[in-house]
């Protein structure tokens, strides 16, 4: 009787997963053929309609396939539909959102003038909001041309993607290593290759991925960041910070985290180096343009994307913060003062009570960044992609169960619960 009871269970529990993971993929299948009604952007409804086909074969993989198979083959039919297809395409159509030729462009320019900013820009394109380290990226493409082969190797997105993926890895391959005879991962099990697949696959990094990728290396880095502080390597991990620093300005508060978290695991001297090699690295990247060319840096990185540039920014989502700005100078004023509070509050909870582990750390930043995004005087729901990448990777990565982890189709596909509506919002203008 017992064991019927235990077999009975057991059937129910794999039902209710094989209906969590068949849901997760209509959701996510849903979402993305919301793009090619309501977006403008070309790019946008090529990855909605290559998406909402793979999302729907991942579906019917979950539901119709035997179990052993069905998850794998779920994985393959959404990695194929919203990543490896739409990607290719557009790589070998050239077809891209603005951040792909504004990294290009700042490359050339940072080759030529050494500083990646136009003297004089007159639309948003010739905006480069960015700090000069994403310049980097465009290299290739000016090294290589956009002849043949190199059409797709020089891409800006190739890059991005390439170290985005590698700082993951590389952080899992940290958080994996042992501690004192102990390994922070009890089990690679517990980290299934199959979780991370379906984060990649998930409507929250294959869009990006396949129309621009400017957020995904300053992603990456800050999540291979806090793991390194939460090993208690603090050169590394000021290193790797200091390179997302040198991205754009939305990394600089996982510096903040990541001295937090050394300062309460491995002492005030292991927190202060590590924020000396970030500060040193970031001027070292930084400083030489911001010498050569301080008024047209100033506008672009930080006007422009508050709004205060003579250029309108394309990141207009109706978040709470771009509704007041709209309101007039009063109301533009008071984002900022929310803003500036919000900061406070969350620097605030780091000295009264540090993050213990990468999990804690990480949830710490995405709370500042969600703040930022959403207060900021200029902002789009695209934003939110980064905070939730944060709350994802460390639990699939370390096997915790802390806050309630989620299931696999779960967690990666929470950025698909956003309505047509939003979806509307998020594909407007750039994702800059």
């Amino acid at each position: 009787m017992t064991a019927m009871t235990a077999s009975t269970g057991e059937a129910v529990r794999r039902v209710g997963r094989r209906r969590i993971w068949v849901g997760g993929w209509l959701l996510a299948a849903a979402w993305a053929a919301v793009f090619p009604l309501v977006s403008t952007l070309d790019t946008h409804r090529v990855w909605g309609t290559c998406a909402a086909a793979g999302y729907t074969g991942a579906a019917l993989a979950s539901c119709l396939l035997p179990r052993p198979r069905a998850r794998t083959w779920a994985v393959a039919c959404a990695l194929l539909g919203a990543l490896v297809l739409p990607l290719l395409y557009l790589l070998l159509t050239g077809n891209g959102q603005s951040e792909v030729a504004v990294i290009e462009r700042s490359a050339e320019l940072m080759v030529s003038q050494s500083t990646p900013y136009l003297a004089d820009p007159q639309t948003v394109t010739d905006y480069n909001p960015y700090l000069p380290g994403m310049a980097l990226f465009g290299l290739p493409r000016a090294l290589l041309g956009d002849g043949g082969p190199a059409r797709v190797l020089g891409d800006a997105r190739i890059w991005c993607a390439a170290v985005f993926l590698l700082s993951l890895w590389a952080g899992r391959r940290v958080l994996a290593a042992p501690v004192e005879g102990r390994a922070v991962l009890p089990s690679p099990r517990r980290a299934p290759r199959t979780t991370l697949a379906v984060l990649l696959a998930s409507p929250v990094v294959a869009l990006p991925l396949c129309v621009s990728g400017v957020d995904l290396p300053m992603t990456g880095l800050c999540c291979l960041g806090l793991a390194l502080a939460a090993r208690r390597r603090p050169v590394a991990a000021g290193l790797v910070l200091a390179a997302a620093c040198s991205l754009k300005w939305t990394a600089w508060p996982a510096l903040a985290v990541a001295v937090a978290l050394l300062a309460g695991s491995g002492g005030a001297r292991r927190a202060l180096r590590c924020a000396v090699v970030a500060a040193a690295g970031t001027l070292a990247v930084v400083l030489p343009s911001a010498l050569l060319s301080p008024g047209p840096m100033f506008q672009q990185v930080l006007a422009f994307p508050t709004g205060r540039a003579p250029v309108a920014t394309p990141a207009a989502s109706p978040l709470p913060g771009r509704l007041l700005a709209d309101l007039g100078p009063a109301g533009w004023y008071a984002a900022v003062a929310l803003l500036l509070c919000g900061g406070i509050a969350v620097a605030a909870s780091l000295v009264v009570r540090p993050p213990a582990g990468v999990v804690a750390a990480a949830d710490r930043l995405a709370l500042g960044l969600c703040v930022a995004f959403l207060l900021a005087p200029a902002g789009r729901f695209g934003y939110l992609a980064l905070p939730l990448v944060l709350v994802v990777w460390p639990r699939i990565t370390t096997g915790s169960r802390r806050t309630g982890a989620l299931s696999a189709p779960r967690a990666a596909m929470q950025g698909a619960a956003v309505p047509g509506r939003l979806a509307q919002a998020v594909t407007a203008g750039g994702a800059r």
